[in-house]
């Protein structure tokens, strides 16, 4: 697989650049001309699997499906247990500098009552995960989480952190599961229900227009995976580099967006994610979007919300201008609200010892044992 991946590294036939601004069009091509050529000459794949494999990995077949999942065992004589759910166009990669803080704080200057027992797994299709036959939907995997922290880890009661499909997947489980789900914490807002027009309140319209303003230059990809995801897997199967660009721009626009910069992101880290698409095919990844929207799951049933405390870290350039309290509180119960100084929609991966932090903050105030707060 190496070799045939060098190869058509080498072979890569590149498009005509436009004369404008890097990244205005999409991404960079002297970036990822840069890119290209460290993984084509330096980057080393054995690197990013040691970093993953200082970690206990298993496989686990949950629904007919075979789910890779990293889990580390907590300092101490009671960790808690913590679900991490990555989203698109991320991976574990994301969590890999947090797994060690967040399960043994006592090595990096925290408190060893802090420590998390904490699970890791790759959304099925996604890295070492089996693929599922036909899109299957976040509210499908909620459960199938939910059968991996109760079922075949034995954690009656846990909680859960996610950012994009990990929101999504981890709101939907703790909607289906509260009994189970011990306090929930987000960095997106994944489930929006936003009331009917006459009802809004001026804040509500202004945080209404200002995310459908974002979405008008942005939301191609979310289209086209939603819709025709078989078409596009064709050219990102076959090319590195179209996967690479494809993937890499988010990595650009979500964190740095309207700028020049190059991502905040190491070429190791931002290859090893890329590595988990190529290996496994990335066609399946793009197929949540598909049914998400056909059974349209991102927002609750009318007048429902998540019940168990839930607490949200805002970070100013993710994917959506930061929400009013009313709109999140109208699909969440919303007792925490963190409005980060700077970052992304990748911060576990951009600003590893500030999102421990705040994990560990949030899930300091409700004990395992602790009854949901007020519905």
């Amino acid at each position: 697989m190496q070799d045939d991946l060098r190869e058509r590294l080498r072979r890569a036939r590149w498009p005509v650049a436009p004369d404008a601004p890097p990244w205005r069009y999409g991404a960079s091509q002297a970036y990822l001309a840069r890119l290209i050529d460290y993984w084509a000459h330096d980057y080393d794949w054995a690197k990013t699997e040691a970093a993953i494999n200082r970690f206990d990995n298993f496989l686990v077949e949950l629904n007919g499906l075979d789910v890779h999942f990293i889990l580390e065992r907590g300092s101490g004589p009671a960790p808690r247990p913590l679900l991490l759910t990555h989203g698109w166009p991320g991976s574990i990669i994301e969590f890999l500098a947090v797994i060690e803080p967040l399960a043994h704080p006592e090595r990096f200057g925290g408190r060893l009552e802090d420590a998390f027992t904490v699970v890791v797994p790759s959304l099925p299709g996604y890295g070492f995960s089996q693929p599922p036959a036909a899109p299957m939907s976040p509210r499908e995997v909620g459960t199938m989480w939910r059968t991996l922290m109760v079922e075949v880890l034995g954690h009656e009661r846990y909680f859960a952190q996610g950012g994009d499909w990990g929101s999504i997947v981890s709101s939907w489980m703790a909607y289906d599961h509260p009994e189970h789900v011990a306090a929930l914490h987000l960095n997106l807002l994944g489930i929006v229900s936003a009331p009917p027009a006459e009802r809004q309140t001026p804040e509500e319209k202004d945080w209404i227009a200002r995310t459908a303003a974002w979405r008008a230059p942005e939301d191609g990809y979310r289209t086209q995976q939603a819709t025709r995801p078989h078409t596009l897997a064709y050219a990102l199967t076959d090319s590195p580099i179209g996967l690479a660009a494809w993937i890499v721009e988010k990595f650009h626009g979500w964190t740095v967006p309207g700028t020049q910069d190059d991502p905040p992101f190491s070429f190791d880290d931002l290859l090893g994610n890329v590595m988990l698409y190529w290996i496994g095919g990335p066609g399946p990844a793009s197929w949540f979007y598909a049914k998400t929207a056909e059974d349209d799951l991102r927002r609750f049933p009318e007048g429902t919300r998540v019940t168990v405390p839930t607490g949200m870290l805002i970070c100013p350039r993710d994917t959506m201008p930061p929400p009013p309290d009313s709109i999140i509180r109208r699909s969440y119960n919303l007792v925490s609200r963190t409005d980060a100084p700077t970052g992304g929609h990748f911060v576990a991966l951009e600003q590893p010892a500030y999102f421990v932090e705040q994990v560990r903050a949030f899930f300091r105030a409700w004990p395992l044992s602790r009854a949901a707060g007020p519905g």
